[in-house]
């Protein structure tokens, strides 16, 4: 539940209300299938990569002096570890719900490939973005206002993202950093070559994921 995808009840509602019951072979089927995907992808994928980004991660903590190579490679491991764990949560949860004849939204849609940060947050964790988009960044008036006012409401809205993950301030700081790399693209439009966009923007949210993981304000500082 808390991985989402998160459904609306406009969305889910009219599929519980169906007399049509019956389960279907192909809804079994492949609904099967994308729940050992999903499985596949905690267990095998993330679990491998979150003991890798563990190691890195718990020395910086200790207040151990990491290497270049060590600290990309602990950093890369654990945006490795939460694509596939948090990918693999809601696979589970599509492939359960395709099982029992109800579609759940797409909640994934390889966010690391995205060519900007606003098209990172159109594929990643969908739902919860349009979640926040609909109830908290229009309510306050999203970018039909003035240029400082729409950057508050960016900001305020990036902040509630990350305090939505749990309430510590590395989240908070995550969601700022995310709220600030919004800002910069929607007040810098340049055209940069594909490559070129997809490896900046890549960069720009590994790094936003190290003061989430890290389980200090130092360790984070050390490992960047």
């Amino acid at each position: 539940l808390i991985a989402g995808p998160i459904v609306r009840p406009r969305y889910i509602i009219p599929q519980l209300q169906r007399r049509d019951l019956a389960l279907r072979a192909d809804n079994l089927t492949g609904g099967g299938m994308l729940f050992l995907l999903g499985l596949a992808k905690k267990l095998v994928l993330a679990d491998t990569f979150g003991s890798f980004a563990d190691t890195g991660f718990n020395a910086a903590a200790a207040g151990a002096s990491l290497s270049l190579f060590e600290a990309w490679f602990a950093v890369l491991a654990y945006s490795l570890q939460i694509y596939f764990d948090f990918s693999g949560y809601s696979d589970m949860a599509i492939g359960l719900a395709r099982m029992l004849n109800v579609r759940f939204p797409l909640n994934f849609a390889s966010p690391y490939q995205a060519r900007n940060i606003a098209e990172f947050w159109r594929r990643w964790h969908i739902t919860l973005g349009g979640f926040l988009r609909d109830y908290v960044y229009f309510p306050l008036g999203g970018s039909r206002c003035g240029r400082l006012r729409h950057s508050a409401n960016l900001l305020g809205t990036m902040l509630l993202c990350g305090l939505w993950h749990g309430a510590a301030w590395r989240f908070v700081l995550w969601g700022g950093l995310h709220g600030l790399y919004l800002l910069l693209h929607a007040r810098c439009p340049v055209t940069l070559p594909r490559w070129f966009a997809q490896a900046l923007t890549l960069l720009a949210v590994v790094a936003a994921w190290v003061p989430f993981r890290a389980t200090s304000g130092a360790a984070a500082r050390d490992m960047l």
